[in-house]
């Protein structure tokens, strides 16, 4: 019978053209790589008394109703913990696929839209085509983001993930690859902990890491609320009120402060139209600016009258100096970061979007006449280089000795699945064949073809001539910035220099000729002649 039945499911198979899938590329001398996601790139469950979980981060159907319920929390400044409102729920993070369900599709449910919500997922399928396999060479870490960077628990955790990676890849030290406030995690882990960091880790990657914080978008935060989901997708999400009452008394937050300490080419300033009166008694209106630290008064003044209504009682919710103390300790501890001898540590950062750095309310029209009310102000930015989320000068001062900082064209969320990024990623983990003439900052390949140099000297007079000849490969563009969609252009220059006493003369052609695929050919051709004095 079971003959017959396999027979029949054959021939079934064969009518349907049924083709089962290959089983994946594995390969086997890859180092492991743990995946560290930043804040709000985890999945979080709340578990009741009976042990039910319920995923409440993130979830679409009563997105909002479930933040206010189950994440709202207060910072217990004995512990350093931020606890639940709801006594009978504690959060988890969920450990299916060795950690890596947590930080891959945030919503699993969600089917229209859902690429808002994919985290690492991009990622995680391109590595498993370069050879990694889940739970032997690839891993993640998910973490309750409410909590402090430093916080004990984490820390506790991620030196276990470290040893069972570590134990489950067959004793090879791991390569951790962070993104956003995950590289502040593993840089406090670093600090804390350096020997377990040394016996586990091989190389940290760092992706638009806010080292020294990200102060406009942060600021705005705590001032004004902020979006996760933009579009028309936000509409059924949680609003921006509610994420302003979680995030207030999240120290992960504080900790992404603008660095007080930090020597900044251009000091982010919190800046206030305000009405006033002046000595007569009479209205004036000027602008006013603080600087970080100073700032810090206004946000308490700011914030000072804001509540929340939680099971039928007002809970004052204002800017904590319980958390902003806490957090400066931990910005303390990252000054003294050092990557442990034998770690390589590299910089992926995003550049080339306008991103918040200073902040401004009010304006002459109308100025701010109540600091209570900033929260129901707009936000207006001045900008600078970065991500969008990150400004270029926090994201490159990781205060640590760097083998390569490398600047990519991207948007803070958009890096973890920047094709540039993967080649980068691919280049150092050596998940490929080896490539010597990669250039990681560039993004393409220099690949040397010919090389000739003949010299011949007779009665006085010397000459030498050199020929050497490239190809340039680049997957997304060509080096001189051509789109693939432009006809292609060869193009040409000559340089010549005269020796000062009009004894010696040198010329050089270099000519460069576009092909397919993003495939140049460059042709140099140089001599030089000289006349014995």
């Amino acid at each position: 019978m079971a003959v017959l039945l396999e027979d029949i499911i054959r021939s079934v198979e064969m009518w349907l053209r049924i083709k089962k899938q290959p089983e994946p590329y594995v390969n086997p001398d890859l180092d492991p790589v743990l995946l560290v996601p930043g804040i709000a790139g985890s999945i979080l469950n709340a578990v009741d008394e009976n042990g039910k979980a319920n995923r409440v981060w993130i979830r679409l159907i009563g997105a909002d109703y479930t933040l206010r319920t189950k994440l709202w929390s207060r910072f217990n400044p004995s512990t350093g913990q931020t606890v639940s409102l709801d006594p009978k729920t504690r959060i988890v993070v969920p450990e299916s696929r060795y950690g890596l369900d947590a930080i891959d599709v945030l919503d699993p449910d969600m089917v229209i839209g859902r690429d808002c919500l994919c985290y690492y997922h991009d990622m995680i399928v391109e590595m498993i085509k370069w050879g990694f396999q889940e739970g032997k060479t690839l891993f993640g870490f998910g973490y309750d983001f409410r909590q402090s960077n430093r916080f004990q628990g984490t820390m506790e955790r991620f030196a276990a993930k470290l040893e069972s990676a570590y134990t489950a890849s067959g004793g090879k030290k791991l390569n951790i690859i962070t993104h956003s406030m995950g590289g502040l995690l593993v840089k406090s882990f670093m600090c804390l902990h350096s020997d377990v960091f040394e016996k586990y880790v091989k190389n940290w990657i760092a992706i638009a890491a806010p080292f020294q914080g990200a102060p406009g978008y942060v600021t705005s935060t705590l001032l004004n609320g902020m979006s996760f989901i933009e579009g028309w997708e936000q509409n059924f999400f949680i609003s921006k009120w509610s994420m302003h009452q979680l995030l207030i008394e999240c120290p992960s937050m504080y900790e992404l402060l603008a660095s007080p300490n930090f020597n900044w080419q251009n000091v982010p300033l919190l800046e206030i139209w305000r009405e006033k009166q002046d000595n007569d008694g009479k209205p004036t209106i000027m602008r006013e600016s603080s600087e970080p630290t100073e700032a810090l008064s206004i946000l308490e003044e700011a914030l000072s009258s804001n509540t929340v209504h939680y099971d039928g009682v007002d809970i004052p919710m204002p800017f904590n100096l319980e958390i902003l103390k806490w957090a400066n300790e931990t910005k303390n501890l990252f000054s003294c970061a050092k990557v442990p001898q034998g770690i390589k540590f590299y910089n992926i950062y995003g550049i080339g979007y306008d991103t918040p750095h200073s902040v401004s309310y009010g304006s002459e029209e109308k100025p701010v006449t109540d600091l209570q009310q900033l929260p129901f102000f707009e936000a207006n930015f001045t900008c600078l280089d970065g991500d969008g989320t990150v400004p270029v000068e926090s994201a490159k001062a990781d205060g640590l000795n760097a083998e390569a900082r490398v600047g990519v064209p991207g948007d803070h969320r958009g890096i973890v699945y920047d094709r540039h990024v993967f080649r980068i990623l691919k280049h150092w983990l050596k998940a490929g064949e080896p490539d010597p003439f990669y250039n990681p900052i560039n993004d393409y390949v220099i690949l040397p073809t010919a090389f000739e140099m003949e010299e011949h000297r007779e009665e006085g007079l010397q000459v030498a001539s050199v020929r050497e000849e490239w190809d340039i490969i680049s997957e997304d563009q060509d080096v001189q910035g051509n789109s693939a969609n432009k006809k292609p252009m060869v193009s040409s220059i000559s340089v010549s220099h005269v020796g000062k006493d009009q004894s010696s003369r040198a010329e050089a052609h270099v000519t460069v000729h576009p092909q397919s695929e993003g495939k140049q050919h460059v042709e140099l051709r140089a001599v030089s002649l000289s006349v014995d004095s």
